[in-house]
């Protein structure tokens, strides 16, 4: 049932694709969240691999800098894969793209190595309390470019309910911020940095130690988006002095193929290798991220 239908999904998605050119030669631009990172090198190699002439140019960085590079700097590109479909709902549809698929899951942990300060001591009752301590160092993302940033912002604020602890949230005053949530692996890597807030499975990736959240905090769980909605977060929209606001839910990635796609044919081909079960879904799977399948469909509404 499940693969039948994965072909219906794709079917209609790609009924109308054009053909390769000749040859299938070409290149295929992505631009793609970093927490990706390590998923979509595996996937660029294994579809050269099959696709001799086809060079898959990859870019990562926050979602939201993606966006950026697409809106504001009119960068070519054929793919967006962003660790929040909303990235792509709020900044792309509908000028720039009219379709997205929500592909993979995750969930917000604390990565941290075995010489982190109280690395033996920290657990999901007493992590805010080490946090906080004068002698302890973490980090997390900026908000304004990577998802994993605002999440742990909102995370913070859901910790406040979760363990009754107003303040928790004050914790971002003493933390090291850096433009996406995978520059600070080097940081932790080398001692520089005692921990940082992750996804699970860049964490995996990268053979870190990893705290795992009650899932009330984690933004793990579907069925808890109600609550997870208490959570907000304000930050800016498509254009200058707007903004919009971000509320908690359960984290979900989305992948969309750009209205302006430079190499469209090539591209749309990828996008079938992406989101193939025995393809890039499984990539995912191996690497410690859960994916959706059949991924669900989400267009941009009429104007």
């Amino acid at each position: 049932m499940r693969k039948a239908l994965w072909l219906v999904l794709l079917w209609t998605l790609f009924v109308s694709v054009p053909p390769l050119p000749a040859k299938g030669r070409g290149e295929v631009i992505v631009f793609h969240a970093g927490s990706l990172t390590v998923p979509f090198k595996r996937m660029e190699k294994l579809y050269e691999a099959t696709h001799r002439g086809v060079d898959v140019k990859r870019e990562a960085a926050g979602s939201r800098t993606c966006a950026r590079k697409i809106i504001d700097l009119k960068k070519p590109c054929d793919i967006m894969a962003s660790a929040d479909v909303e990235v792509i709902t709020t900044l792309l549809f509908p000028d720039y793209a009219e379709v997205c698929y929500e592909f993979a899951t995750n969930q917000m942990v604390i990565a941290y190595t075995p010489r982190s300060r109280y690395a033996r001591r920290i657990d999901a009752r007493n992590w805010n309390e080490i946090l906080a301590r004068d002698d302890v160092s973490f980090g997390y993302a900026d908000p304004e470019a990577d998802p994993c940033g605002y999440r742990t912002v909102l995370l913070l604020q859901l910790a406040e309910h979760f363990y009754r602890r107003p303040g928790i949230l004050k914790l971002t005053e003493k933390a090291l911020i850096r433009p996406k949530s995978v520059e600070l692996i080097a940081l932790l890597e080398t001692g520089h940095l005692d921990y940082a807030f992750e996804y699970r499975s860049v964490a995996v990736q990268h053979g870190l130690k990893y705290l795992e959240l009650p899932r009330e905090i984690d933004l793990s769980e579907p069925s808890l988006n109600s609550y997870y909605r208490q959570a907000s977060i304000r930050l800016r929209g498509k254009r200058p002095g707007e903004y919009i606001t971000v509320r908690g839910k359960a984290i979900s990635y989305g992948v969309t193929l750009l209205k302006g796609a430079p190499h469209r044919a090539l591209a749309e081909d990828f996008m079938r290798f992406l989101l193939s079960p025995e393809g890039g879904l499984k990539v995912l799977e191996d690497c410690g991220q859960r994916p959706i399948i059949p991924p669900r469909v989400i267009r941009a509404r009429a104007r």
